[in-house]
């Protein structure tokens, strides 16, 4: 049960050397990627600007699409991989992994992940927006959103490097 978050000029090699039977494009309005020469099966498409607050002319993350997040990623069986891309692989990527290994896991969890993900990808800085949101359709009472700003910013970075994130519950340590 793995998910492989990364930035968009990886995508089609991680989808080759991978085969996801899950892919979340997270990208600007008006962005169109690159057709994929073998696209999985299934694919989620979100467009929005990647900013932690509303800002006037740019859009911002809904309630609505972090719900599409949420269901799409609820119908992931795990076999294969689920593989996240947005432009850098840094924020809205990073983010969605995130708010898909809290939604998998019992609430008290957000911390854990929020520290595995900090382990496995230094640049990583959750988009605080999705996050937000997120914590509130999942009642997480702010514990996302206290967790990711715990681990704060990630390194400065132009392009994230590309990671795997395993949600199996045996990696998940016990407390």
């Amino acid at each position: 049960m793995k998910l492989i978050v990364a930035p968009l000029h990886e995508v089609a090699g991680l989808v080759r050397r991978h085969q996801p039977s899950h892919l979340i494009s997270l990208a600007s309005p008006g962005h169109v990627d690159a057709p994929l020469a073998r696209s999985p099966p299934h694919r989620l498409d979100l467009r929005f600007n990647d900013i932690a607050a509303p800002r006037e002319g740019l859009t911002p993350p809904t309630e609505a699409d972090v719900a599409a997040l949420l269901a799409f990623a609820a119908s992931w069986d795990g076999t294969r991989p689920l593989l996240i891309h947005c432009w850098a692989g840094v924020s809205r990527s990073t983010a969605a992994a995130y708010v898909i290994a809290c939604a998998r896991a019992a609430p008290g969890r957000e911390a854990h992940w929020a520290e595995r993900l900090r382990s496995l990808a230094p640049t990583a800085t959750p988009n605080p927006l999705i996050v937000a949101l997120a914590d509130r359709l999942l009642n997480r009472d702010g514990a996302m959103t206290r967790a990711v700003a715990a681990i704060g910013r990630g390194a400065e970075t132009a392009w994230g490097q590309a990671f795997e994130l395993d949600l199996s519950p045996e990696k998940e340590p016990r407390r």
